[in-house]
């Protein structure tokens, strides 16, 4: 493993890059800040690399942006109805920071703080933070660890573990952008996905909190049970696709809860290039970054709408809020484990 320097953050506090490369030439580079995923560089059909994962070029610009670029979320990603929610006959209210509901966990999630370096090898790095309790608003002193490996399958396994001194909220997952064409290459409507999941959890209007229902996708634009071009059905008159304005809904996957399986597979056809995304947790929330606005990213390339999409592997939105949903608390003592797994290859 290599590393580089990463730039300073506004605190003074300097972030470092962390490179990891296998026998095939495949690379992955994360950074401390954040416990950010930077870059994937994988060679398409023809041998040619590219860097498949949006983001920017320091990790002053990561504090800057808004996109989430990679970033580790937690401790709850995706949404909390009015940012409230009951434990143990105890409300909790955490920071409100869109429509009134929470956001992945509000302004000081994980994805904006420092992490220490743990533990590395040459194909691994693990970061650690120490959450106090009442950090970001929610309960318990948490200790948690986020491992990065990259083996010579060209997989990257990013397993997190976690243990807190009460009861409380563990939903981490990662947030990054994904086009298989490279980082830079525009528009990536064209490029399929399949979904393992025969059912979606429709929202209550475009403030994305469910409903409690889990709707079957069939007959709808929301089925990708079969392989198909992210853009075939996104314009279609969808009451869902409205809400999202495109995709940004929560999937519920067809495997039992915490077995480790394939989730969804994706691929372009211009360059070959596959992925397919492995986790263990119910729900991937299948997001064609509707909302992105136009900016400047790595390597000067221009990023706009709809030109990546993330697979934030999850507990399904809202999910302390509805008894229906599996649990995202954890109880005090007991370990948190989950990974996700991205595997690519050529076609």
């Amino acid at each position: 493993m290599k590393t580089e320097a990463f730039g300073s953050i506004q605190s003074g506090k300097k972030a470092t890059l962390y490179i990891l490369e296998n026998k095939n030439h495949t690379v992955v580079k994360v950074t401390d800040f954040g416990a950010t995923l930077v870059s994937v560089l994988f060679a398409d059909k023809d041998g040619v690399m590219k860097d498949m994962v949006l983001g920017y070029d320091d990790a002053a610009s990561y504090e800057k942006g808004t996109s989430c670029f990679g970033a580790t979320i937690g401790r709850n990603g995706n949404r909390i109805k009015d940012a409230r929610f009951t434990i143990d006959s105890k409300e909790w209210v955490i920071e409100a920071n869109e429509n009134n509901n929470s956001l992945h966990s509000g302004k000081n999630g994980f994805n904006h703080l420092m992490w220490e370096m743990k533990e590395s090898g040459d194909n691994y790095v693990t970061f650690y933070h120490y959450s106090p309790q009442e950090e970001q608003g929610f309960p318990g002193n948490m200790h948690v660890t986020v491992t990065y490996t990259l083996d010579d399958e060209d997989t990257v396994h990013i397993t997190y573990h976690a243990k807190a001194d009460a009861d409380t909220v563990m939903n981490f997952t990662n947030h990054s952008y994904f086009n298989l064409a490279g980082h830079d290459s525009g528009v990536m409507l064209d490029q399929k996905l399949q979904l393992f999941a025969d059912a979606y959890t429709p929202d209550e209007d475009s403030h994305s909190i469910p409903t409690g229902e889990i709707a079957p996708v069939a007959g709808t634009p929301m089925d990708f049970t079969e392989m198909k071009p992210i853009g075939r059905d996104i314009q279609e008159d969808y009451q869902a696709l409205k809400y999202g304005n495109g995709y940004d809904h929560n999937w519920a996957l067809n495997h039992p809860a915490g077995e480790l399986s394939l989730s969804e597979k994706a691929e372009d056809e211009k360059t070959g290039r596959t992925m397919e995304v492995y986790t263990d947790l119910p729900g991937v929330q299948f997001y064609t970054a509707n909302s992105l606005k136009t900016e400047r990213g790595k390597n000067h390339a221009v990023y706009t709408p709809r030109c990546g999409y993330c697979f934030e592997t999850q507990y399904f939105p809202d999910a302390i809020n509805k008894p229906e949903f599996a649990s995202p608390v954890i109880k005090a003592g007991e370990e948190y484990k989950t990974t996700t797994i991205y595997k690519f290859g050529v076609k």
